[in-house]
């Protein structure tokens, strides 16, 4: 939470006073590379499709590790095969991964994703099955994976300012409330701790069709907005329009966000955008997966708008927290990255509220105000950050998927 002098009570509960957000504070992790975690996660992590089932026996093995099963990483090339090592050594490195067991088919690529995670300091080793098979690498991966739980399990929390938090967004199961309410929310909470240091990011690049031109003003400069349009217009051709058999109905937008009352991707668009508030500007266009590079701010990464896709692809950049706008309601969460569910549906509320963290309903009832609900979001942002679990978290989803961009040869 924030400094104890910055707390007030509301309904007899401590509640961070968000006047002055410079000043808020959390408990992280520092690693080894000076970035700060919200978690302290031990991973198992395959480096292909073939590895997951070792992997899943190590975490049974070992309690308090987890294993991250997932699709593909064999015959993969080019892009693709990049974006999948980007994507695996990107979740290594996460802050909230305080250490990490690879296990892969083959030595030479599970080195390369070990060099990669070895970059940032934290300990991690690499075991290949081939040649030894699934017992004898499991029982190796296990006595590591002992040494590393108990090591990760006596590292302290300290005292971090807001500025060193990174915070990712994407929102999912839209309908009219998301752009009245829990986007907003968002954009506004960026609007208030963007200027205070933290890092930002939104993507969903299929979702902005029909706001193109609002995305794009809405870059730092000239040169930015030219590269987001370059981006955005190279998923149309090459991903949208090459390959949609009429148009985009029942995928964008959604049968749900249809029944939500978004009848058009341009009504979807305008809500997305939302997250932005009102007066950030992104500074720069980011790969899937590709951790920034220009400093504290408010980026663009280029992502499909599937909901478990973009937070992984978001997670293996880097960011340790998520904040997630659903109106109709979804229940996504990661296994590395806390996900903040906020929902302005008094419905979803009522229906799923096991789902949300933050109720930001009140707008639409007019008893709250948009600034109001991003100090609530802000709220739950430090006490996430300092430990409580999310919704996501306490029901135990942890939806991982790897993007793959064609097919393997």
């Amino acid at each position: 939470m924030a400094k104890k002098d910055k707390t007030s009570k509301k309904n007899g509960k401590a509640v961070a006073k968000t006047s002055d957000y410079a000043d808020l504070a959390f408990q992280g992790w520092r690693r080894e590379n000076g970035r700060v975690g919200v978690r302290n996660h031990v991973i198992i992590l395959p480096l292909d499709d073939l590895s997951n089932a070792a992997c899943e026996a190590v975490a049974n093995n070992i309690k308090g590790t987890m294993a991250l099963p997932h699709s593909y990483g064999r015959l993969q090339f080019g892009e693709d095969l990049e974006l999948h090592f980007r994507t695996l050594i990107g979740t290594g490195s996460n802050p909230n991964v305080a250490a990490v067991v690879v296990i892969g088919i083959e030595d030479q690529w599970t080195k390369r994703v070990v060099d990669g995670i070895a970059k940032t300091g934290k300990p991690v080793t690499g075991f290949g099955i081939e040649g030894h098979g699934d017992i004898a690498t499991v029982a190796k991966a296990s006595h590591v994976a002992k040494q590393y739980v108990q090591w990760a399990s006596e590292q302290q929390r300290e005292e971090c300012g807001i500025s060193e938090l990174w915070v990712s967004t994407k929102c999912g199961e839209s309908d009219t409330t998301t752009g009245l309410a829990s986007c907003p929310t968002v954009g506004n909470m960026y609007d208030k701790l963007i200027p205070h240091g933290i890092y930002g990011v939104f993507g969903e690049t299929s979702e902005i069709t029909g706001a193109e031109h609002l995305a794009k003003a809405r870059a730092i400069n000239k040169k930015v907005g030219d590269k987001w349009m370059k981006t955005w217009q190279a998923y149309e051709d090459e991903v949208i329009q090459a390959h949609k058999t009429d148009d985009l109905s029942d995928s964008q937008p959604t049968k749900g966000n249809i029944a939500g009352g978004l009848t058009t991707i341009e009504e979807k668009a305008l809500g997305n955008l939302e997250k932005i508030g009102r007066e950030c500007r992104y500074i720069d266009v980011l790969k899937p997966a590709e951790a920034p590079r220009k400093g504290a701010g408010l980026y663009y990464m280029d992502t499909s708008s599937a909901a478990a896709e973009c937070v992984t692809l978001m997670a293996a950049a880097g960011y340790a927290v998520h904040t997630f706008p659903t109106g109709q309601g979804n229940v996504i969460g990661n296994p590395i990255v806390p996900v903040i569910k906020i929902s302005g549906n008094p419905k979803t509320i009522r229906t799923m509220g096991e789902h949300i963290d933050v109720d930001v309903s009140g707008i639409l009832r007019r008893d709250m105000t948009i600034p109001q609900a991003g100090d609530a979001l802000i709220d739950m942002i430090v006490r996430t950050s300092n430990g409580r679990l999310t919704a996501a978290e306490a029901l135990g989803h942890r939806e991982y998927v790897m993007t793959k961009l064609y097919r393997s040869a």
